[in-house]
């Protein structure tokens, strides 16, 4: 469960730090405050500017130059070189320049034309709003609790009601070049006023000072937060609960099961990426009375839609009678169902020049009793989906508490999402890399191997859950990864692989963080070394019970999970020059390894009908970062071999048959490969990375 926030913003405005910035750093300084409480803006929402005079860099003249938000920008983290700069001079020009409401989309092609000092940060299409409002710092933010009110059927009278004259009222303009002249004429005929609520959308406000502007946006949203918990208290929510929760660990359970299925059904032309949400907010929303007719309404905000899309999937589940077989036995239908709705609201509002319809799929899934899940392009983007739908669900809260809640018209929602001018910000995204949308398990994460297979296939997008034993070592790589990739791509999972039930449930831990499985890399690990009269049955089995009897549990999983998703899995067992050639003193190591491939074999025959390949990498001599090669085993070889241990890594180098020193990288990119597309005839294979030996030639 997430823990409350306090219930009022606080002022976080610093004099003596804001007194040593400049203009545009104060900027940056009062985004960053505002974007750091999601109860102010969503991620990537809203929209900050302040006029700045500077010199122009050609004439040397002061002009007035607007620095406002640059496109896709995100209030919390945005620095300096996020915001677009603009000559506010050519900026009124452009109005002598506009030819009507139905051309306003054409004014966003001469915002370049107006750049300040070659910035190359894009405008938004919120610029207009910016530039017109006759004040030099204007915040425009999303906050629910003023949502909640624009969102309300009475919108208008909540707004005269709750803050008088100070801030007035806009009906429901989509953003862009109109917008903005309604705002400037607002301005002009309301001088007095601190800003201004805009119907389903959101709110502006502004200042003469940086600080009077961020205090004025505090102190409004603060207002709203404190009349609607006088207007609420006592009154029933969402029309009470009709359902109870399930306990934490039941409902994890659930998604668990839920997640995968889902994502199959939704991943036919790509590969999704899931979150799950059980915090307080969903809770109350999915078990309640009102939840399918508040569902169905859909979001208000712009922002809130273009995430959640249309509306919400509410999965047919009852927490009294927690049947998950009949659940899954008819989420067929119902996402069929959903799509066929999708379809048909595209072909009802499409124009002659709408782009072609996009994927017709849920974002947003909510189960009674249970929590919400999102599924998108990658994961950030659908935790952020969630994110924006608990916004959405807290601005229902309040205006179906204090009035009755509206969504945005079909059409409008329509004319937002399928907006030319999204649709050319869509077409301008980079291509996916080669692993986007794909979760891999790695095990015996943690060491040198398994964390340069780890960093190699989040390099190219995946999502990576690294499993290990050693939860120092694990803790550590997953930081360090994370720190590098991004907190979203990584997440650590303690499972002993000789342990069923540690197996099973570190599994199901990896769908509920991510949605699913498509590649495992099996590589957990261990080394042993003695000569066979010498060798214990304790040994022997251990070397049996992780090499082996662990490759054969962590497998199992994964091909459950893979034949519940039917698009398809891969595996790739980490083995050893030793499963084909055998070396002395070393036979319960060399006979597990050896098992290891011809279970992957065994694999292979079983998973190509359902298109589940699985390969073979064969590592020889990598010593360094390796943890196997840290302890008894070095000595022992290096005993074997006559040689001590700064002198066996130049002993194996000059047994290769290349002369060649084998690293964790070398193998890391050997497994990517068999990861990846570029191996998608191959299933059944061995590939040595070993320098060439030739004991060790596949036969």
């Amino acid at each position: 469960m997430s823990t409350a926030a306090p219930k009022r913003l606080a002022n976080l405005w610093d004099d003596a730090k804001a007194a040593a910035m400049s203009e545009p750093e104060r900027l940056v300084y009062r985004s960053n405050l505002l974007g750091s409480d999601k109860r102010v803006t969503n991620y990537g929402g809203g929209n900050t500017s302040s006029k700045i005079w500077q010199k122009d860099p050609l004439t040397g003249q002061d002009v007035e130059v607007l620095w406002v938000k640059g496109s896709g920008g995100d209030n919390a983290s945005i620095k300096l070189d996020g915001f677009a700069t603009l000559y506010m001079d050519k900026l009124r020009a452009l109005k002598g320049l506009y030819r009507g409401v139905e051309f306003e989309d054409e004014m966003v092609g001469y915002l370049p034309h107006a750049t300040f000092n070659l910035n190359p940060r894009a405008a938004s299409i919120d610029t207009p709003l910016h530039a017109y409002v006759n004040r030099p710092y204007v915040d425009h933010m999303h906050p629910d609790a003023i949502i909640a009110i624009a969102a309300s059927k009475n919108s208008r009278e909540l707004t005269q009601q709750i803050f008088g004259d100070t801030i007035g009222w806009l009906p429901w303009k989509k953003p862009g070049f109109e917008l903005g002249l309604w705002l400037e004429k607002f301005c002009l005929e309301n001088p007095e006023a601190k800003g201004v609520i805009l119907e389903s959308h959101g709110l502006f406000t502004w200042g003469d000072t940086p600080k009077e502007c961020y205090e004025t946006t505090i102190a409004i949203i603060n207002q709203a937060i404190e009349w609607f918990e006088q207007q609420t208290e006592g009154k029933t929510i969402f029309g009470g609960a009709a359902v109870t929760s399930l306990p934490a660990d039941q409902r994890r359970t659930i998604a668990a099961r839920l997640m995968p299925k889902i994502r199959g059904f939704i991943s036919e032309d790509s590969h999704k990426l899931g979150h799950f949400d059980d915090s307080d907010a969903v809770l109350e929303f999915v078990n309640s009375k009102n939840l399918r007719p508040l569902a169905a309404l859909g979001t208000s905000c712009p922002d809130h839609f273009l995430r959640t899309k249309i509306r919400p999937l509410v999965i047919d589940f009852d927490p009294a009678n927690p049947d998950v077989d009949a659940v899954i036995a008819g989420l067929a239908d119902q996402i069929a169902a959903y799509r066929a709705d999708y379809t048909a609201y595209y072909e009802r509002s499409k124009h002659d020049n709408s782009p072609a319809i996009r994927d017709p799929n849920a974002v947003v899934y909510l189960i009674p009793g249970v929590g919400m899940i999102t599924f998108a392009k990658d994961k950030a983007t659908a935790r952020i989906s969630g994110e924006f739908y608990v916004n959405a669900i807290n601005v229902m809260r309040g205006a179906s508490t204090v009035s009755e809640y509206q969504g945005l018209p079909e059409q409008e929602a329509f004319d937002i999402e399928y907006w030319l001018l999204e649709e050319a910000k869509l077409q301008r995204m980079p291509k996916p890399k080669s692993l986007a949308g794909k979760i891999a398990l790695v095990t015996g994460g943690a060491g040198g191997i398994g964390k340069a297979t780890a960093a190699r296939l989040l390099r190219e997008g995946a999502c990576v859950v690294l499993a290990d034993i050693d939860q120092a070592a694990l803790d550590s790589a997953t930081e360090e990864l994370a720190g590098v990739f991004g907190k979203d791509f990584v997440r650590p999972v303690n499972i002993n692989v000789t342990r069923e039930e540690q197996v099973i449930a570190g599994f199901a831990h990896a769908v509920v963080e991510f949605g699913g499985l498509d590649i495992l890399v099996s590589n957990a690990g261990l080394a042993s070394s003695a000569p066979i009269e010498e060798t214990s049955l304790e040994l022997w089995n251990k070397n049996m019970d992780i090499l082996s009897t662990g490759y054969f549990l962590v497998s199992r999983e994964a091909f459950k999970l893979f034949r519940q998703q039917k698009i398809g899995g891969n595996v790739v067992f980490v083995a050893s020059k030793n499963g084909l050639a055998a070396s002395p003193n070393a036979a319960a190591y060399c006979t597990a390894k050896a098992a290891e491939i011809h279970l992957a074999r065994c694999l292979a025959l079983e998973g190509a009908e359902a298109q589940i390949r699985v390969n073979v990498v064969n590592p020889d001599a990598v010593l360094r970062g390796s943890k196997i090669w840290a302890g008894e085993w070095l000595e022992q070889r290096a005993s074997t071999y006559k040689t001590d241990k700064d002198g066996l890594e130049e002993m194996y180098r000059q047994r290769s048959m290349l002369k060649r020193s084998v690293f964790p990288e070398d193998i890391a990119e050997a497994i990517y490969f068999f990861a990846s597309e570029a191996s998608a005839k191959s299933t059944g294979n061995i590939l040595n990375v070993d320098a060439g030996n030739a004991q060790s030639f596949p036969r």
